[in-house]
């Protein structure tokens, strides 16, 4: 089959071609993903937007970074059904370690990152009280206002909540005044519109939220450590997912969660 330009080329020009592609296609560097989804609990949202912002500056590629706020368990729940998530932050570790007991979770990937307190907020347009949560008296201030908070059972805020209301000996006197919310983020807006009169929030909430005025502080020990913990989904890109987290830990953005009233766990 041998001829000269304009007629078929010779087997062994051909042989010699496919080779040629073949060593270039062996040679290539597989492309990483470049895009992240984030599954987060809603109470990291306003800090955890500007943390985004920030990752994608410094990243070649802006825009890569999606974030889906809602209450922990809803989220462990739609990645344990196959949603398309890349990284997780949990506002309680028990969701978190539901996750890494499925195997849901790449090896190694969790840390502890950040830590939040538990509050009483009003409406900013009611009367600016400072409360004490163990005066006899709080449940007088109260009256038959109604407190906002996350479901009792599955969402972390309200969980802290109850469990601290009940070591206050209060839980009884309000839960039927109780406005349970999917998440905290609902809660906390409830209060901003002035749809009750109290709400069980995060430290971090009252700040990002200018609606609101906080008027007591939950004690330490009325309820578990608040602890969110993050990690790489299972089949995630680990390499982009893993730079991610560490930029999760960096100075920067430490700065910008500290200024919403979180409290750093674990950093470099």
């Amino acid at each position: 089959m041998e001829r000269t330009a304009g007629g078929p080329i010779a087997l062994s020009s051909m042989t010699r071609l496919c080779a040629l592609l073949l060593g270039v296609l062996l040679t290539v560097t597989p492309v990483r993903a470049e895009k992240l989804t984030i599954f987060a609990a809603s109470s990291l949202k306003t800090a955890l937007d500007q943390v985004n912002s920030a990752f994608q500056e410094r990243h070649p590629h802006p825009g890569t970074v999606t974030a889906s706020y809602a209450g922990s368990a809803v989220l462990a729940r739609q990645i344990q059904l196959g949603a398309p998530a890349d990284l997780y932050i949990s506002a309680h570790p028990d969701w978190m370690g539901v996750l890494h007991d499925g195997g849901y979770l790449h090896p190694g990937s969790m840390v502890d990152l950040l830590g939040n307190n538990l509050v009483l907020v009003s409406p900013a347009s009611s009367e600016h009280v400072q409360l004490d949560l163990q005066d006899v008296g709080l449940i007088d201030h109260i009256g038959s206002a109604r407190v906002a908070m996350g479901l009792v059972e599955a969402v972390p805020a309200g969980q802290y909540g109850k469990a601290a209301l009940n070591y206050l000996g209060l839980w009884d006197a309000v839960q039927g005044q109780v406005v349970q919310t999917d998440n905290v983020r609902s809660a906390l807006a409830l209060a901003a519109l002035g749809e009750v009169g109290f709400a069980v929030v995060y430290a971090s909430d009252a700040v990002a939220e200018t609606r609101v005025q906080q008027v007591a502080i939950f004690p330490r020990d009325s309820h578990p450590e608040i602890r969110y913990s993050a990690a790489v989904i299972a089949d995630a890109d680990p390499e982009f997912s893993s730079e991610y987290l560490k930029f999760l830990q960096s100075a920067e953005a430490i700065e910008i969660f500290v200024s919403y009233g979180f409290e750093v766990l674990n950093h470099d």
